[in-house]
């Protein structure tokens, strides 16, 4: 796709979102490379922490960090939202002229953050970043990682990158948008690719964990994957449709075998060779019975959702947070 492109200056102030979770073990190797990024970064910073209901000493940590240096805000929340929705936090509360999303395990180089910028220069709005390499990870992790970007293009959006999560720079406009899109169940690489504004990748070499145990085992992958899928995409919904039909195809294909099968032998007087007993009734009970009870339990997760967005809960608590510039922005939102 070929964008229109209006070259900008630097933001005046760049914002970086880093949500935490049980992170007390990278937050010092974390604390080096910023403070040398910052210091090469061609624009003001604030570092935006957001403790998502981290049960280690995350917290004491950045409340420390955040008093001995004015850049440095940190927003606490009252228990544990996930990542997405700390990450919405975050950006609920950005100041900055464009926004950099970050974890803290350092698997995606701060460093990056300049190609972004250079990026954003040309008039991208959203620059993310994309995976050449993935280290110190296993097969298992590379190749269901593979599948999941390649399943959710199809799921969520045409435009979503392969290969890249959520790391990314996102201009104040685009940000504006995406803080207007308030659901619950929340894919933010797919709402950025919904949104429609001019995207572009940096490629990088992703590291292993600098400390600590990745956030996003099988079975969360599993939950965000299902979750993006049913949250962007009626094709569940489709599937359940395409698999009653196939079931009543097979049944309609094993009916007319038996009929023929009787046709044979009471018309023309042939030997039976087929003799339909238990395991075909089984068999057709256990596919009709089981499409019907995906069929069901697919319509039942669009449900729980519209049920869910139905209660006009907010997306997540604030229990305190710990910046000036913070200060000013809670009273505002509250």
């Amino acid at each position: 796709m070929h964008y229109y492109l209006v070259p900008r200056k630097n933001p005046k102030l760049l914002s970086i979102i880093i949500p935490c979770y049980n992170e007390e073990s990278s937050l010092p190797f974390l604390k080096e490379r910023l403070d040398e990024l910052i210091k090469i970064l061609p624009t003001k910073v604030e570092v935006i922490f957001v403790n998502d209901g981290s049960s280690d000493r995350t917290i004491f940590q950045l409340v420390s960090w955040a008093e001995t240096d004015p850049q440095i805000q940190v927003i606490s929340l009252s228990r544990n939202f996930g990542h997405q929705l700390a990450v919405t936090a975050g950006m609920d509360y950005a100041k900055g002229d464009a926004v950099v999303v970050m974890d803290a395990d350092l698997q995606d180089p701060p460093e990056v953050i300049l190609d972004m910028l250079a990026k954003y220069r040309e008039g991208y709005d959203v620059v993310y970043g994309q995976r050449l390499a993935r280290s110190g990870e296993s097969f298992f992790k590379k190749t269901t990682a593979w599948a999941f970007y390649r399943i959710m293009k199809v799921l969520v959006h045409k435009d979503l990158p392969l290969d890249s999560g959520d790391f990314r720079l996102i201009s104040r406009r685009c940000l504006n948008a995406l803080n207007g899109l308030r659901e619950n169940h929340r894919f933010l690489r797919g709402m950025n690719a919904w949104i429609g504004f001019p995207q572009t990748p940096v490629f990088y070499k992703r590291d292993p964990r600098v400390a600590g145990e990745t956030k996003y085992p099988l079975k969360k992958m599993l939950k965000l994957a299902m979750n993006a899928a049913v949250s962007f995409s009626p094709l569940p919904l489709r599937f359940s449709l395409g698999l009653g039909i196939i079931v009543a195809l097979i049944g309609f294909a094993v009916g007319f075998y038996a009929l023929f099968r009787a046709f044979q032998h009471f018309i023309l007087e042939m030997p039976i060779v087929y003799n339909p007993g238990w395991a075909t009734i089984v068999t057709l009970i256990c596919l009709i019975g089981g499409s019907i009870l995906i069929s069901i339990g697919i319509l039942g997760e669009y449900i729980a959702r519209i049920f869910e967005e139905s209660k006009g809960r907010p997306l997540y608590v604030v229990e305190f947070v710990k910046g000036s510039s913070l200060t000013e922005k809670s009273k505002k939102l509250s």
